[in-house]
């Protein structure tokens, strides 16, 4: 039962090959979907009083299902008008003695008719964030940033610089520092070194325990209202709504609410403020997996800078542009998705031969040393930052190459949609030197879209 919770990615990473091997049955519940996908061939739905069975794996499972609804509403659609059909003639016809017995027979038919219940629609959060005031190009700066606890050094000596538009993934095992690092940056509460936020910065933040930071005596109205701006507070109903919170419900106490109500509550308050950058802890714990869906979608359209921890492989492949990994007191970037990562830090560090008691044999002792002897990691550290800046520089040249064809064949459509809409009139070639300009000029315009078609494939 939800074997994942509070795993960081590489413990989740190894639970999921070893069930992926395991020999015999294993039946779980879950609310990490690439989780689910990896390891598991058979999904149970428990909806609506009762059990669906689909025989594949999660994202097989969303298709298969929304087919079935589909047909389900197709057939109850057509049954609806069979019986409207059959009321209709036995309402008309109820009272005349001679249609009598087709009276009967349709009321018998009607009776044995099956009807088709259509399962309720799933409730769902829905939400987008307010648009935020642009920030500099530059968010943040670390520079030199140490954060100790007594004699345990956290970060020691880190930099790291948050430019905007970012979605930066904070991974590394648990107590490697990740949480830290996101107090840090809210707070700039540090030991030694500088946080340096950017020009016109408003950030908000959301701990991994923001949940229990709310006022168990509030109802989850009161707690909206207690922290929202004035203009803010017509919007609340709104807002709750959005968040699954309706009716009653607004005025339940925070201390009987679940912790996926607590969660969504917390996350709803991110919304009474417009805020630039986002640090998010752990925003995913708790909810259920429509709910990360949509948080993943507010997020990926959030015209800010975000940056964030999570153990959910789906959210982090879904959203990442950035991943930074924290361990050692140190910070690495890597200027890619999350699976750019996991290529670059793939066999890394093979794993050293051990002897039957833990301990490294003499011929690992030996080739470790001639590793470390012969490479010199801060070289390769720097090589493999250069070609990650690099490839980051390409990949925004194309993008912006991409905007401008489209921008140029949007353009290019509809011009010829104009000049095909004035060549459909009537009088429109009674003039033969217009119409022989214009069929000169529609060949053209054909000819300028498909070059600036192939260009963009070509990018």
């Amino acid at each position: 039962d939800e074997p994942t919770n509070h795993l960081d990615i590489e413990a989740r990473n190894w639970l999921e090959g070893y069930l992926q091997a395991y020999p015999y049955s294993v039946m779980l519940v879950s609310h990490d979907r690439f989780f689910l996908d990896q390891v598991c061939s058979r999904i149970a739905e428990v909806w609506n009083h009762a059990i669906s069975d689909y025989h594949c794996n999660y994202s097989r499972y969303l298709v298969l299902r929304e087919e079935r609804v589909s047909a389900l509403r197709e057939a109850k659609k057509r049954q609806d008008e069979e019986v409207e059909k059959i009321e209709d003639f036995i309402s008309r016809f109820r009272y005349k003695t001679d249609k009598a017995a087709l009276v009967q027979s349709r009321i018998k038919q009607l009776e044995k008719i099956e009807r088709i219940v259509l399962p309720p629609e799933r409730k769902k959060i829905r939400f987008s964030f307010p648009v935020p005031p642009k920030s500099g190009k530059t968010v943040m700066e670390l520079i030199g940033v140490t954060k100790a606890y007594g004699s345990n050094v956290v970060l020691n000596g880190v930099d790291l610089n948050v430019e905007s538009g970012e979605r930066i993934a904070l991974v590394g095992h648990n107590g490697a520092g990740k949480s830290t690092l996101m107090r840090v940056m809210a707070n700039a509460d540090v030991t030694a070194g500088e946080v340096r936020n950017g020009h016109n910065v408003i950030k908000d933040y959301f701990a991994q325990d923001q949940a229990q930071e709310l006022d168990a005596t509030r109802s989850a109205y009161e707690e909206l209202l207690a922290d929202a701006p004035f203009d803010m507070v017509p919007q609340l109903r709104d807002i709750l709504g959005a968040f699954l919170f309706s009716g009653d419900d607004i005025h339940k106490k925070v201390a009987v609410l679940s912790g996926g109500e607590r969660n969504r509550l917390a996350l709803a308050k991110l919304l009474l403020r417009p805020s630039n950058l986002l640090l998010m802890d752990e925003p995913t714990n708790h909810l259920d997996l429509f709910s990360k869906d949509v948080l993943l979608e507010a997020l990926k359209n959030f015209p800010g800078t975000v940056v964030f921890v999570s153990h959910d492989r789906h959210f982090i492949d879904g959203l990442a542009t950035r991943v930074v990994e924290v361990g050692g007191g140190k910070l690495e970037s890597f200027f890619g998705d999350y699976e750019y990562y996991l290529e670059k830090t793939a066999g890394i560090v093979a794993a050293p031969v051990q002897d039957g008691g833990g301990r490294l044999t003499p011929k690992a002792q030996e080739a470790m040393k001639e590793a470390d002897d012969a490479s010199d990691p801060r070289l390769s550290r720097q090589q493999q930052r250069e070609a990650d800046k690099q490839r980051q520089k390409e990949e925004r040249g194309r993008e912006r190459k991409l905007a401008e064809l489209e921008e140029k064949i949007g353009a290019k459509e509809g011009e010829l949609a104009k000049l095909e809409e004035a060549m459909a009139a009537p009088e429109f070639f009674n003039d033969h030197e217009q119409a022989r300009t214009a069929g000169e000029r529609h060949a053209s315009l054909t000819a300028e879209i498909s070059a600036l078609y192939e260009a963009w494939e070509s990018v």
